[in-house]
C-alpha cells in the first residue's frame, strides 16, 4: 500500500503544481493559483500521515517507509526551489516573461549556487532523519532496524553536498580564456577570442 500511497503523492506533486501555475499564468487566478502551490507540501504531509498509521496499525516497517518520510524531508528543502524552477519556465512560456537563466558555472558565483544547493540538502536530511526517528519511537511495529541504513545513506549525502560547496569555495573553477563572465555566466567573448575562433 504504501509503495502505491509514494507514487501517487508524486504524481499529485506534479499535478497540483502544474495546476497552479496554469492558474496564475493561463486563466489569470492568483488566489487560486496561491492556494494550489502553497499546498504542496499537505500532499506529503499526508503521505507521512499515512505512513505512521500504517505501521502504528502494525505493518512490518520497510524501506518505502523511510522513503515516505524522506518524500516530506524533500517537499520541505527542495520545495520552495522547485516551485521557483517550474514558475519562471511557466512564466516565459505563457506569461511573458525573460528566458530564465541557466545556474552560475563560473567563480564565487557557483560557490553561492553550491552552498544553497547543500543548504537545501542539509535541511531536507535533517527534517528526514527526524521523522524516520520519530517513526521508530512511536510506532510499535517490527523491522524498524531497516530504517538504520537511511542515516547513513543520507548522512553521506551530507557530506558530499558539504564537500562539493566546500571545493568550488577553495578552488573556484575559472572561465575558459577569452571569455566574459557575470555573475558566473558567460555573456560573450574578448575579441581576440572571438577573431581566433573565426
Amino acid at each position: 500500500m504504501i509503495v502505491t500511497l509514494v507514487l501517487a503523492a508524486e504524481v499529485a506533486f506534479w499535478v497540483v503544481l502544474a495546476l497552479g501555475l496554469a492558474a496564475r499564468y493561463l486563466l489569470r487566478w492568483r488566489q487560486v493559483s496561491t492556494v494550489l502551490l502553497v499546498g504542496l507540501p499537505v500532499i506529503d504531509l499526508v503521505l507521512f500521515l499515512l505512513t505512521f498509521l500504517d505501521l502504528h496499525g502494525g505493518a512490518t516497517a520497510s524501506w518505502t517507509h523511510a522513503l515516505a518520510a524522506s518524500y516530506l524531508g524533500f517537499s520541505v528543502g527542495y520545495g520552495p526551489s522547485v516551485v521557483r524552477w517550474a514558475d519562471s519556465r511557466f512564466q516565459h512560456r505563457f506569461g511573458g516573461g525573460p528566458k530564465p537563466l541557466p545556474a552560475p558555472k563560473y567563480g564565487t558565483a557557483r560557490a553561492r549556487h553550491e552552498w544553497a544547493i547543500c543548504r537545501r540538502t542539509l535541511v531536507s536530511v535533517a527534517i528526514t532523519l527526524t521523522l524516520i526517528t520519530a517513526l521508530k519511537l512511536f510506532t510499535d511495529t517490527a523491522g524498524t532496524e531497516v530504517f538504520d541504513q537511511w542515516y547513513w545513506r543520507l548522512g553521506i549525502a551530507a557530506v558530499v553536498n558539504l564537500g562539493i560547496a566546500a571545493g568550488y569555495s577553495v578552488w573556484p573553477k575559472e572561465p575558459p580564456a577569452g571569455a566574459i563572465v557575470e555573475d558566473g555566466r558567460i555573456v560573450g567573448w574578448s575579441v581576440p577570442e572571438r577573431a581566433s575562433r573565426s
